[in-house]
């Protein structure tokens, strides 16, 4: 969404220096009022953290970056105005959640008590810091879809569009293959599950001792993405999560309870409570699943070799085959096409497939069958495959014949610049604008800011 603020990396010093900038020894200049946008006030802080924010990502800095940071924020102070002129609001329990989840981003491993020693301040006052600013900055997205929600593409937009691209100009689509595949899930053994479950225990006993649960989290957990965050998972309604998740996280009372084991299709947690709101919980979660043991593997392959070669023998179609044998539910009712989770479509760059599975089908040609081997699911579960390219296109031109989702996707990303552009003019016309000198001069993308 445009206008959005990106979450934040880097160390803690630098993560959270600009929430706390305006305390520090230059906020006599820092919070100075650069512009009024309607009755919002945009202090030389905001231009200023949001500056410091970019740096920490590692975004590259170039030209007067901070002059296209003022700019924005004029627009998000613009969208803000209208959305409380139109009573929109933006629910206390989603700026929680959405705060929760760039806390746990920007924290990372450390605790509560290292950031309040640091910063000289509790974490209830730095994250009152944050608040006001997230809350905007969602309620800016929300006027922007009030603005765009009749918006809509027509084909002969699309072809429009297309048709007035100079030859040079047309963009470039990189190959792109549909990939079908036939896997399964090896058995687990007792044992394996019994190892699992007494990893867990000794963690949860850890935790119950004192340690660290996003640090055992950040170390121990197979859930890649929620690991980063010190295990956290975000607020999220009971319909998110799995059933037994569910069940385990709101059979929690207190912030900072542990669960027993708990069982899911994921594999097994200890989850722990972060926060309730309304019908929202947050928690964090340290996710194992057991390992196959060598016979389990070797049966697997050999139960994909047999598969490839009744295929290949003409006994059964690769489709049927599919249906059949490959316990994949999102794929085996289509011919065992990948879906692109990116676009939903079913092809995909070579690159941007898993990494165990681009191994393998960057040497398969068009048909061909590959040999078995391990990859992961979508829940990082361990899996073993056989793939076949369906269909594979060379890098080329974009055309409409065969792109046209992606060229009609483009136009619609101008179609919305140009309807909010729209908005915003028409908006500055009937509305109170305030600049200050220093950024009368600095390049203003919009010279309308100015009048």
């Amino acid at each position: 969404m445009l206008f959005r603020l990106k979450h934040i990396t880097g160390s803690v010093l630098l993560l959270l220096c600009a929430c706390v900038f305006t305390a520090q020894a230059q906020s006599y200049v820092i919070d100075q009022i650069v512009a009024i946008v309607g009755s919002k006030p945009v202090k030389l802080s905001d231009v200023e953290n949001r500056y410091l924010q970019m740096r920490m990502q590692g975004m590259p800095v170039r030209g007067d970056m901070k002059c296209s940071i003022f700019e924005q924020i004029l627009t998000e102070k613009l969208l803000v105005n209208q959305a409380e002129v139109d009573s929109l609001i933006v629910e206390a329990s989603k700026v929680e959640a959405e705060l929760n989840i760039r806390w746990a981003e920007m924290v990372g491993s450390a605790s509560d008590k290292d950031i309040e020693e640091h910063f000289k301040k509790s974490v209830y006052e730095i994250k009152e810091d944050f608040r006001e600013n997230l809350h905007e900055q969602l309620l800016a997205q929300e006027m922007q879809r009030k603005i765009l929600e009749d918006l809509k593409v027509t084909p002969s937009e699309v072809q429009s569009f297309f048709n007035k691209l100079h030859k040079d100009s047309i963009p470039l689509i990189n190959g792109q293959a549909e990939v079908a595949q036939i896997f399964i899930y090896p058995p687990y053994s007792d044992e394996a599950i019994s190892e699992v479950r007494q990893k867990l225990l000794d963690l949860r006993r850890r935790v119950l001792s004192g340690e660290n649960f996003r640090t055992l989290a950040v170390l121990y957990s197979e859930d890649p993405t929620a690991a980063r965050l010190g295990g956290e998972v975000g607020f999220k309604s009971k319909g998110e999560l799995d059933p037994e998740y569910v069940k385990a996280a709101w059979a929690l009372k207190n912030k900072g309870d542990v669960s027993r084991i708990v069982e899911s299709k994921f594999g097994y947690h200890i989850i722990q409570l972060v926060d309730k709101r309304g019908d929202q919980v947050n928690t964090r979660h340290i996710l194992m699943t057991p390992k196959p043991n060598p016979e389990a593997v070797e049966k697997s392959i050999t139960r994909l070799d047999s598969i490839a070669q009744i295929i290949k023998d003409g006994k059964i179609d690769w489709n049927t085959a599919a249906l059949y044998f490959s316990q994949d539910e999102n794929t085996r009712f289509n011919g065992g096409l990948m879906i692109n989770p990116d676009d939903h479509s079913t092809l995909f760059e070579m690159d941007k497939l898993v990494r165990m599975d681009y191994a393998v089908v960057r040497d398969l040609k068009v048909g061909e069958i590959s040999l078995p081997f391990a990859s992961v699911d979508g829940k990082n579960k361990t899996v073993y495959k056989i793939v076949k390219i369906k269909s594979l296109s060379d890098p080329h031109r974009a055309n409409l014949k065969t792109d046209y989702a992606f060229l009609q996707d483009i136009t619609r990303q101008q179609k919305t610049l140009s309807v909010i552009n729209k908005w915003v003019n028409e908006k500055i016309e009937t509305s109170y604008i305030y600049v200050d000198e220093r950024f009368k001069n600095c390049g203003l993308n919009n010279i309308n800011w100015l009048k």
